[in-house]
């Protein structure tokens, strides 16, 4: 299990940004990056073929995504603004890590991360430059 997570500013602002614009409806990413030894390194977002958006869910087929090992984890909104897992998300868990961001999506302080248990996993933001 990763001990943190380090990932990009510019990918906090990306679902940041998905989430408003998903706003009232749940927004869903997969999150794609690599894992070294205790940290994950989030690189990249985009969005899973198929998504459907609800008002208080966000699905995709997971038949429909191609075997991609890069994948580490997903990132969903709360729309209802709360910062943490639901059962559902828990039982719905894909990848790593789970990341999801609360309503009203205007800063790093309405993210947080887990793991399959609904912890929290210590993340560090950096720039381009600062991948380690």
């Amino acid at each position: 299990m990763a001990k943190y997570v380090l990932i990009n500013r510019s990918i906090v602002e990306s679902i940041l940004s998905y989430a408003n614009a998903s706003y009232p409806r749940e927004g869903i990413l997969l999150l794609r990056g690599r894992v070294k030894k205790d940290k994950i390194i989030i690189e990249d977002v985009e969005v899973p073929p198929l998504a459907v958006h609800g008002l208080s869910f966000s699905n995709f087929p997971l038949h429909m995504l191609p075997i991609d090992f890069s994948v580490v984890g997903t990132a969903h909104s709360h729309p209802s603004g709360t910062l943490g897992p639901s059962i559902e998300d828990l039982n719905n868990f894909y990848g790593r890590i789970m990341v999801i961001a609360a309503y009203p999506y205007n800063s790093e302080q309405q993210i947080a991360i887990f793991d399959k248990d609904g912890k929290t996993v210590r993340y560090e933001m950096v720039s381009s430059e600062e991948k380690r």
